[in-house]
């Protein structure tokens, strides 16, 4: 199937399950969509940082809540590879000898709570992973190429809207899977679907990897702190990231090494 045929049937899934929820697209719906789209049981995302707290965003079920709070508790499993490796973690089978003894606790802790196979997706940006999609079945689970690749196509949806929703917003709860994640809602209010479409996702991706680099240079510290430092200016102006992002990358907005002030005429940057 091609990449854009493919992308565009996922975007409509996603669109399908935001309407039945009654909001904007968000990573909830992601996760909801994937769920119902492949052979899995549940969906979990969180969002993560090697310099920063790492928190659960959404999940569709009881076990995939659990899947994302043990992993984020215990410092292992598919999600934590993932993030670390920057490479999709696929198990099929968590009994797998190997794999007791590569996530001891967690292995065990997994399929007590109900998961027999998990599938960790990382979402990318350049060198960066700001979270990870996870997916469960209860039973052993093999994804084909076309259900991997589907799910990577979520994966590239998730990190579109996690990135794009201004980062101050969080999408409507009601009552249905926890959504502690980014609405996705575009800067005009119109529409389910925020201002960037996923056919732009790679030169967007390209355009904040840029950014940070750029910032590594000006403040004089490593790719995770420098994106740390766009996220936090980005969510205490209110602004989208891929807007203050365009900014650096055109020379509009330069950071300096002092902490970001919180006033309305900042010093941290010009």
């Amino acid at each position: 199937m091609r990449s854009d045929s493919r992308s565009a049937r996922i975007q409509l899934l996603v669109a399908e399950q935001a309407a039945q929820r009654g909001g904007r697209v968000g990573v909830v719906d992601v996760c909801t969509a994937a769920v119902a789209a492949l052979p899995v049981g549940g969906a979990g995302l969180s969002a993560m940082s090697r310099t920063a707290g790492s928190h659960p965003l959404c999940s569709t079920d009881t076990v995939s809540e659990q899947l994302e709070e043990l992993q984020l508790t215990l410092g292992e499993g598919p999600c934590v590879e993932a993030f670390t490796q920057g490479s999709a973690v696929l198990t099929p089978d968590l009994l797998f000898g190997q794999l007791q003894d590569r996530w001891s606790v967690f292995a065990d802790a997994a399929l007590e709570a109900g998961a027999r196979a998990v599938f960790a997706l990382p979402l990318q940006i350049g060198a960066i992973s700001p979270g990870v999609l996870d997916l469960y079945a209860n039973v052993p689970t093999v994804l084909g190429p076309e259900q991997l690749a589907d799910a990577l196509a979520f994966a590239d949806l998730a990190t579109l809207l996690l990135l794009d929703a201004r980062i101050d917003e969080t999408g409507p709860s009601d009552g249905g899977p926890s959504d502690g994640g980014p609405s996705g809602d575009g800067p005009s209010g119109d529409g389910p679907w925020p201002d960037r479409n996923l056919d732009d996702l790679g030169g967007y991706r390209a355009e904040i990897d840029q950014a940070t680099g750029i910032l590594t240079v000006q403040l004089g510290v490593g790719i995770d702190e420098a994106f740390v430092r766009l996220r936090a200016h980005a969510y205490m102006r209110g602004r989208r990231l891929a807007d203050v992002a365009a900014d650096v990358v055109a020379h509009r907005l330069r950071f300096s090494p002092e902490p970001e002030p919180t006033d309305e005429n900042p010093q941290g940057c010009a």
